[in-house]
């Protein structure tokens, strides 16, 4: 029954994705391999952009694409970025999101798999992406937890205030994922499995945040 229920959640989200394809005529595309360019810098609206003309189309894209995130992690931070210029869309930015339909082409069924594991135990895994904003400056936050070998929360989302440094902006995001636990662990707790799963491994990339998370006291 189990598998049954896997292998018939795979072909929903085969079936969506290519009924996607199909909606914007890039069913028989080339597929790509990376959702977008990698260290590429989506821009503010310039002088030079054009506008697009009909922008319930963009709208329609980013919609399908904010549901898809729901059990396609892969995309969270293509989607994060494009869904910044719902307001006033430009040619450029559609064309950014119809190479994310050529990457989900390159694999439409890919989803979540739900693994048994015997020991289970959280461990989360953080990063974030220093004043990538070009307008505002702000940071960009990252994270995924796992529950045993499983996926099972994660997110990319700007952050709500200015960082003055990269290891502030990876405290924040460090402190964002806590929350994000500690949230999990009352989940799983009502569900009689939290009890025994502390400590929490957080794995981050910042010796300056890790060192200012283990001794807060002597930074402001």
């Amino acid at each position: 029954m189990g598998l049954n229920k896997y292998l018939d959640s795979g072909m929903q989200e085969r079936k969506y994705c290519l009924e996607l394809l199909n909606d914007f005529g890039l069913l028989g595309c080339k597929p790509i391999a990376t959702p977008l360019d990698i260290n590429l810098t989506i821009k503010p609206n310039s002088s030079k952009s054009k506008p697009l003309e009909n922008i319930s189309v963009y709208h329609k894209l980013i919609g399908k694409f904010i549901y898809l995130t729901l059990t396609r992690s892969d995309i969270s931070y293509a989607v994060q970025c494009l869904s910044q210029f719902m307001h006033a869309p430009m040619v450029e930015h559609f064309q950014l999101g119809l190479r994310v339909l050529r990457y989900l082409k390159n694999s439409p069924g890919k989803g979540l798999h739900i693994q048994s594991c015997k020991s289970l135990s959280l461990k989360a895994f953080v990063d974030s992406d220093w004043a990538r904003c070009l307008r505002t400056r702000r940071s960009i936050t990252g994270y995924s937890v796992f529950l045993g070998n499983t996926l099972i929360s994660w997110k990319s989302k700007k952050q709500s205030t200015v960082a003055k440094s990269s290891a502030e902006a990876e405290y924040r995001a460090l402190a964002t994922v806590t929350c994000e636990i500690i949230w999990l662990l009352n989940l799983l707790k009502d569900l009689g499995l939290g009890n025994h799963m502390l400590p929490v491994s957080v794995c981050s990339d910042s010796s300056s945040a890790l060192q200012i998370a283990a001794n807060p006291v002597f930074h402001e």
